[in-house]
């Protein structure tokens, strides 16, 4: 997509002032408390002067500049829901818990964990994501890792957004300038091959009341997995356990005892709904509890990311004492509030107390609920907004108002991501058909497509004023926000099996199956007992057996076509042929010929 900066026209205004205007109606949910999962953790009694300070935290915002919307607005936490999020509401909470720890006597430092930018909305994707990172400087952001969508437009372009500079293709688009973020990104375990240096700073040291706090920053190791490896050819990333210990060890020596490890990597409870209960990390999973088992303990806080869950519990450490461990979900719907003392005579950490706050921005309708429109969206509470925080905001909204806002095509209903049993969605369907109807005059057959890069679902309900069924090019872009391009390669019947029985295999530390979406004609059935390299059966093209000799042509994003998710067999395809646009313009054309109704999810099929 050509990225321009374009003035928002009349009709466009005059669609959401409609919006505004319509008449509200009371919603009968109970509105939670705005804190929850708090945690507490002891050191130890204090030989020296004790120094208090607060840490608020953030992971996983995602370019998410507008409030949420469908089924992504609220919140729910302990059986309750609460409409969140949006930069103009962040802004106002995190002031608001800033200015309480400040009567206090609180230094706050403000923090993130990785994945700030990258699968963002067309409001800060159209602009290479500088419009989040102007306004994660406009709040307050200090410090952050890396995470993995870092890395989505590449090693050189993520030393932009940190250094500033035009953009080298498309300039400095806005008309202002880039002058790149104000706060620090840390990399420690991104190393760059021919130096053997990390990227980007790997710590960073603060003082509160003189007493000095490091900080580790790194995203996943398993980071080459799941972005595209064209962009990353000439890093590596190394283990989060070694390499936070490593920085560890020379934050103690420099006399740094009070350590913080930004991780872009975490876990999730056995619950859905995260209660109160949940804070002593019972039924807790994931790749940050064996990585949390072999630090430091210096490192007492983990502001993690990564799964888009969020919590605060405790976890033990390599000496077996606890490590407070948070997460703030995602979207900028929750900060994370860490409340914490130092003894400055031993520069460590004797008080740690975590919770999350909800983000609110909705408005109460004085019976413990929250106010809609008559088209059903939560009304926003203009009394908690930031004004300085919305007028940077508004400028990017202006700007790409009218590609935003353009109808491109139509839906009958509501086309989802939730999956089958067997890993397939209708929306997931609809992609893979728009792929192959994109590339089927030359000759395309079949096209797969990642289910990680389906971002959102496409609701039929208006957003922008448009009718019901109607998609904008905003509500397509959303769906598929990374810009990939389109390719066709050739491949036999063996290979295709091969890719397919890789779905199964874990990569880069992740033992999740990825089952590709497939479309229309292919069909297959998988088997959860069978052994590994044997689970696929039954695979046919339009109900003839695959042929494992005869070549066919098939359609992928070049994210997969370059072995991302691990599926390394879909980089060993031949005579590769690139469509011109993006994916997102093949879904565009595809609901052009709309209404497009959801896929039948009935592709693929499992036995025990």
């Amino acid at each position: 997509m050509k990225r321009l900066r374009l003035a928002l026209p009349a009709a466009a205004l005059a669609a959401v002032a409609t919006l505004a205007a319509l008449p509200a109606a009371p919603v009968a949910v109970a509105a939670p408390p705005a804190e929850f999962n708090p945690v507490s953790a002891s050191f130890g009694v204090p030989k020296g002067k004790v120094v208090k300070g607060q840490f608020l935290s953030y992971n996983d915002f995602h370019g998410a500049i507008d409030p949420p919307t469908g089924s992504g607005a609220v919140v729910n936490a302990s059986g309750t829901s609460t409409p969140a999020g949006g930069v103009e509401y962040l802004a106002t909470w995190l002031k608001k818990l800033r200015a309480e720890a400040k009567t206090e006597g609180r230094q706050t430092i403000t923090a993130g964990a990785g994945d700030l930018i990258g699968a963002t909305p067309l409001v800060s994707a159209a602009f290479h994501d500088e419009p989040t990172i102007e306004l994660m400087n406009e709040i307050g952001l200090q410090v952050s890792s890396v995470g993995n969508h870092e890395f989505d437009e590449g090693v050189t372009e993520l030393l932009r957004i940190q250094r500033g500079g035009c953009h080298p293709t498309d300039g400095c688009q806005d008309g202002d300038g880039f002058r790149g973020a104000k706060f620090s990104y840390l990399a420690a375990n991104t190393i760059d091959k021919k130096t053997n240096l990390p990227i980007l700073p790997p710590i960073e040291i603060k003082y509160v009341d003189g007493v000095p706090v490091g900080f580790i920053g790194m995203t996943l190791e398993g980071t080459p997995g799941i972005v595209n490896p064209a962009g990353i050819q000439n890093v590596r990333f190394t283990d989060e356990v070694e390499t936070a210990n490593k920085w560890s060890n020379l934050l103690k020596l420099f006399g740094v005892k009070a350590q913080v490890l930004l991780l872009h990597e975490g876990g999730s409870q056995g619950s859905a709904t995260p209660t109160p209960g949940v804070s002593d990390c019972t039924g807790f999973t994931g790749p940050i509890v064996p990585i949390v088992a072999g630090l430091n303990p210096e490192i007492s806080i983990v502001i993690s990311g990564h799964t888009h869950r969020f919590y605060s519990c405790k976890l033990p450490n390599s000496k077996g004492a606890d490590t407070v461990v948070t997460s703030a979900g995602t979207n900028g719907q929750i900060v994370t509030d860490i409340d914490y003392s130092l003894d400055k005579r031993t520069g460590r950490f004797t008080e740690i107390t975590a919770k999350n706050v909800i983000v609110e921005n909705g408005v109460p309708d004085g019976k413990g609920g929250w106010l809609r429109d008559a088209a059903g969206a939560y009304l926003r509470n203009p009394d908690t907004v930031d004004a300085a925080a919305k007028k940077v905001a508004d400028k990017y909204r202006t700007a790409v108002a009218p590609i935003a806002n353009k109808i491109v095509g139509s839906i009958s209903a509501d086309i989802v991501r939730t999956t089958t049993p067997a890993g397939e969605s209708p929306l997931g369907d609809v992609i893979a058909d728009a792929q192959l109807a994109y590339t089927s005059a030359g000759g395309a057959q079949i096209a797969l497509m990642n289910p990680g890069g389906i971002r959102a679902d496409l609701d039929a309900d208006q957003t922008s004023g448009e009718a019901y069924g109607q998609v904008t090019y905003g509500e397509a872009f959303t769906v598929q926000p990374f810009n990939n391009l389109v390719v066709t390669q050739t491949f036999t019947g063996a290979q295709i099996k091969n890719v397919l029985e890789q779905q199964f295999i874990g990569f880069s530390g992740q033992t999740a199956q990825r089952i590709l979406q497939v479309s229309a004609g292919l069909t297959y059935t998988w088997s959860a007992s069978a052994a590994p390299g044997s689970k696929i059966s039954n695979l046919a093209l339009n109900s003839v057996p695959i042929d494992p000799a005869a070549s066919y042509l098939v359609t992928t994003n070049d994210f997969l076509a370059n072995g991302g998710d691990g599926f390394s067999y879909l980089a060993q395809g031949t005579g590769r042929v690139t469509a011109p646009g993006f994916d997102v313009d093949a879904l565009v054309a595809y609901l052009a010929t709309g209404p497009i109704a959801p896929g039948p999810a009935n592709r693929i099929s499992t036995t025990s």
